[in-house]
């Protein structure tokens, strides 16, 4: 006996239909993404200076000096006062100077807008110098 309806043949199509419709939005969704990431890829340069000097107690001492995820330094500190000029490349900063015989962290922010940073080393730890 033979069906008018073919069910089985329209859910197949119906079933085509949805899987395609699906895969367009996919497509629409992935082609919209990679518009908005390259838009946010626009490098920004920054025109202001971070000056870091290690002024005392870090003669003969192995020290790491890192902003932000960078490493600036590393080795034993020969003369004082040591100094650095960075140019600022985050939109937020942050100074650590790592103690390498400790192993103790001394983390400081830095200013949107650059600055001179003294930094002087005693029993305590490292203590920032008011600029």
């Amino acid at each position: 006996m033979a069906h008018r309806l073919n069910t089985n043949k329209q859910f197949m199509v119906g079933n085509g239909i949805l899987a395609f419709a699906v895969i367009f939005v996919v497509v629409i969704f992935v082609y919209m993404s990679l518009k908005t990431d390259a838009n946010k890829r626009t490098e920004r340069n920054y025109q202001e200076l971070y000056t870091i000097s290690l002024v005392n107690g870090f003669e003969g001492l192995p020290v790491e000096v890192h902003i932000n995820d960078s490493l600036i330094f590393d080795n034993y500190v020969t003369v004082q006062p040591l100094t650095f000029v960075i140019n600022r490349f985050a939109e937020e900063s942050a100074l650590l100077i790592v103690d390498k015989n400790t192993e103790t962290v001394s983390t400081f922010n830095l200013s949107e807008k650059g600055g001179t940073y003294r930094l002087e080393k005693d029993k305590g730890g490292v203590k920032l110098l008011s600029q």
